[in-house]
């Protein structure tokens, strides 16, 4: 029996699971669905928490509590995330093809997502309890670096189910885009106005109280930074963990998986033949070897004023719940490819003035520069975020949207979905550059002289690390992250298209899931031959 992957060439299995439908099937019956609400009030509520359980947490000073609080060697760190990204690579290929050929009755992905929070939760509280299990140790301390290293390493291999289980869920939690794009605008929107950040925000403040407590007593500094960042890494990971359960616990999965689960071949021919997903992983590919630094960086070595964040936030924050207003409205009148590159890429076409104000007054040894200056370059970010921020709900809906449309688009032309493989080849193309970019990022600080323990012990660093910090939060990314707009120039899944496309899907799926819950063998064999492509000599 030879493999077809084109699911249109099996129309003849198709028409005739059709005609033994007919009597029990409204011809509109897909069109009348278009709107229907598949996820309950109870699994919505599920999902707006667990959305907002994904940013409870201070993953933005991870880099920070490593190097500074646990003190590892920058270098030492560069090797470190070196073996994790081949290893990174290597898993990818192997648990996606595990999760796609999965089948059980609690689903295809909730099983993962289930199973693997508690070891994730432990492994993870073990990373923000590593100050206390190595305390005194020097920054290259062969016991401290294994340990890391193997929890970095295992962390990862969790992290890696887990992350192509919640994308796979997202994809089947409903099977019509109009209720996923409600569920997803709800849930930022949700997440943005009762404060998903909190954490980050109080440690930030905490940061600016501590260093102004204990500036002159760098003893008790460094030890009510280590309090702060053990104490809420802990809570943080305990309470996001718990409420992602619960939701993994009483979400379902609507969309139906194909009667046969697909071969390696067949979906690694599904991911190449599909466009839409090459296009965003290839444009994910290119823009992900932008060399950046962080925020946090910038606001805490060289304006030593962390609470900056919120500071140049505050006139932006009552625009952030209102920009998901027009969301809808530029959904139907700007094709996706236009939305997706100004979501991706207006925030770093803004660094740009925003570089070139601080540097104003610069001498050659990279003193008396602007961006030096807490005040003025607070008007300046607060500008850039008032800007940003009318983007906030476009970014937040647009690129996950247009992903779950992609794994919809595989449906539709081969008759079955492969989503965990498809997460595979996004997920790939993207740590490639995104740890490439880790790794060439953390050599960069090493090589401009960072001085790990200036954080910790009160003190300045130099002029030059001042403004490389300040150049890789604003235009090295801006300029190294640009190529990622080429690929979504070809993008071509439009509004017409995607009308009929889901028309059909619609359709398609009624059919196959009346067929599994007859009891008819010649309907279940059509069904099959219909999904699989598989069709006899």
């Amino acid at each position: 029996m030879p493999l077809n992957n084109d699911f249109q060439s099996n129309a003849k299995a198709f028409e005739e699971l059709r005609r033994m439908q007919q009597e029990k099937e409204n011809k509109s019956a897909a069109s009348k669905t278009q709107d229907r609400r598949y996820v309950g009030t109870k699994e919505s509520v599920g999902f707006i928490i667990w959305d907002a359980a994904q940013s409870f947490n201070i993953n933005i000073f991870s880099n920070r509590f490593i190097t500074s609080i646990v003190g590892v060697d920058l270098g030492l760190q560069t090797i470190v995330n070196t073996i994790n990204s081949v290893w990174d690579i290597v898993n990818d290929i192997f648990f996606g093809t595990v999760i796609d050929k999965t089948r059980t009755r609690w689903g295809k992905f909730r099983p993962y997502l289930m199973f693997l929070a508690i070891p994730g939760c432990v492994l993870t509280c073990l990373y923000w309890l590593m100050p206390h299990l190595f305390e005194g140790t020097s920054e290259t301390d062969i016991t401290k670096l294994a340990f890391y290293l193997i929890l970095t390493v295992v962390r990862e291999g969790i992290s890696t189910f887990q992350t192509i289980s919640r994308t796979g869920l997202m994809s089947t939690i409903t099977p019509h885009p109009n209720d996923r794009t409600r569920l997803i605008t709800l849930a930022n929107f949700a997440s943005g106005v009762f404060g998903e950040k909190l954490p980050e925000q109080a440690v930030t403040i905490l940061i600016d109280v501590l260093r102004s407590m204990y500036l002159n007593d760098a003893g008790k500094l460094a030890k009510a930074y280590t309090n702060l960042f053990v104490g809420m890494g802990c809570f943080t990971t305990i309470a996001s963990s718990a409420s992602s359960f619960w939701f993994f616990y009483n979400s379902e999965e609507r969309v139906m998986q194909s009667i046969k689960t697909p071969s390696v071949l067949m979906s690694i021919k599904s991911v190449i033949k599909n466009k839409p997903l090459l296009l965003i992983t290839l444009s994910d590919f290119l823009s992900g070897f932008a060399i950046k630094g962080n925020e946090d960086d910038y606001y805490t070595d060289v304006l030593h004023f962390s609470s900056m964040t919120l500071v140049a936030g505050i006139p932006a924050a009552p625009i952030s719940p209102a920009s998901y207003a027009w969301v809808p409205w530029m959904r139907r009148h700007f094709s996706s490819r236009l939305l997706y590159i100004l979501a991706k890429e207006v925030g770093n076409i803004l660094y740009v003035p925003v570089f070139l104000f601080g540097c104003i007054g610069m001498k050659k040894d990279y003193s008396g520069g602007m961006y030096q200056k807490v005040v003025p370059m607070g008007f300046a970010m607060a500008l850039w975020e008032l800007i940003w921020t009318l983007f906030y709900g476009l970014k937040s809906v647009i690129g996950t949207e247009m992903y779950n449309e992609a794994m919809d688009y595989c449906e539709w032309k081969n008759g079955y979905r492969t989503e965990a493989m498809a997460s595979v080849a996004k997920g790939i193309a993207e740590k490639v550059s995104s740890n490439t970019s880790t790794v060439v990022t953390t050599a960069i600080k090493k090589m401009i002289g960072y001085e790990a323990n200036a954080f910790r012990m009160g003190t300045e660093q130099t002029d030059k690390v001042k403004f490389f910090l300040f150049a890789m939060f604003t235009i090295i990314p801006a300029v190294t992250g640009s190529l990622g707009i080429i690929p979504m120039l070809f993008y071509d899944l439009d509004n017409d298209k995607k009308e009929k496309m889901y028309a059909e899907l619609l359709e398609r799926r009624k059919l196959m899931s009346d067929a599994v819950e007859s009891d008819n063998e010649e309907m279940l064999r059509l069904a099959a031959e219909a999904q699989i492509g598989v069709s006899k000599n």
